[in-house]
């Protein structure tokens, strides 16, 4: 999968990935209302909203990245409805194309790590039957309960190739309470970066591992010094637009090779229509708004490490 995600990178010249985390509040009042006049003011109503605003986002954008990203809280809040419109989801955005990572951010151990790995990448048994339940291709992983809560995310991607993203260095502002902590004078990012690397060393691609890493755009010192660390680990970078990442933040998380790094925006760009540079466009048509958000975001990054040569 990640020898999948590298090529259409390099196909659509985009290192983005779409963060598909619909609120309600992001969602024009229009196609609130179009779903709530057939469902009603009720799960089914707002699960239904949502899997419209994501299509039409879908089908403006889809042309022009590589990846998605939804965040499956963002569904669950709206339990079994929301559940299926992620699933739904899911399955749209690979029918056009998209690589599919799935920030489910799991962690376990044993039997239970297991069966969230076989839920989402993996395959389960029913008699005589097997089912992909929600089929994402990559999906985030929390690491603090150790190797015995990563294994089996490990073991998974080995035997269905897919892949994983391994929460490093967060870009939430309160995420060096731990993992900035010295531990023997380095702190705590960096051997959970060296962990990433080792569980990645006997799951390889062509290029890269199906192990990655997530670094928060916010950091881009960290995220220098973790990708030294890591040099076969594609990084997921979270942080910009909304968090305050921008593309000259990004260079260093990238290999020479210009590979290495996929960067997501999600309100950024799916809520691009209230933002004042793109107001013009309207709540009728938010997807272009999403469109030209993708584009200025493109345009960003590449003048960036073009910059940085």
């Amino acid at each position: 999968m990640i020898n999948r995600l590298i090529a259409k990178i390099q196909q659509t010249h985009a290192p983005i990935v779409v963060g598909l985390d619909p609120m309600l509040s992001y969602i024009p009042e229009h196609v609130l209302e179009k779903s709530f006049k057939e469902f009603g003011e009720t799960l089914e109503g707002a699960a239904d909203a949502i899997w419209q605003f994501n299509r039409a986002i879908v089908d403006a954008t889809c042309d022009l990245i590589p990846a998605v990203k939804p965040q499956i809280a963002m569904y669950e809040q709206f339990g079994i409805p929301g559940l299926e419109v992620f699933e739904r989801t899911v399955s749209y955005c690979q029918e056009k194309g998209l690589i599919v990572i799935g920030d489910i951010k799991r962690g376990d151990i044993g039997s239970t790590s297991a069966a969230y790995a076989t839920g989402h990448i993996g395959t389960v048994s029913v008699g005589g039957n097997a089912f992909a339940p929600f089929h994402e291709d990559f999906v985030t992983v929390n690491p603090y309960l150790g190797t015995d809560g990563v294994k089996p995310f490990v073991d998974v991607c080995r035997e269905e190739k897919k892949g994983l993203f391994i929460l490093v260095k967060t870009s939430n502002p309160s995420s060096g309470e731990f993992q900035d902590r010295q531990i023997e004078g380095r702190p705590l990012y960096e051997w959970v970066g060296e962990k990433v690397a080792q569980w990645g060393a006997d799951c390889m691609g062509d290029s890269y591992s199906y192990v990655g890493a997530v670094v928060g755009a916010t950091y881009p010192e960290m995220g220098k010094a973790l990708r030294r660390i890591m040099p076969k680990s594609y990084i997921l970078v979270p942080g910009y637009g909304a968090q305050g990442g921008q593309g000259k933040d990004l260079v260093h998380f990238f290999n020479e090779d210009g590979l290495g790094a996929i960067v997501n925006s999600s309100r950024g760009i799916i809520a691009a229509y209230k933002q004042e540079q793109y107001a013009s466009y309207g709540a009728e048509h938010f997807a272009e708004a999403s469109r030209a958000a993708v584009e200025a975001m493109i345009a960003d990054i590449d003048s960036a490490l073009k910059e940085a040569k």
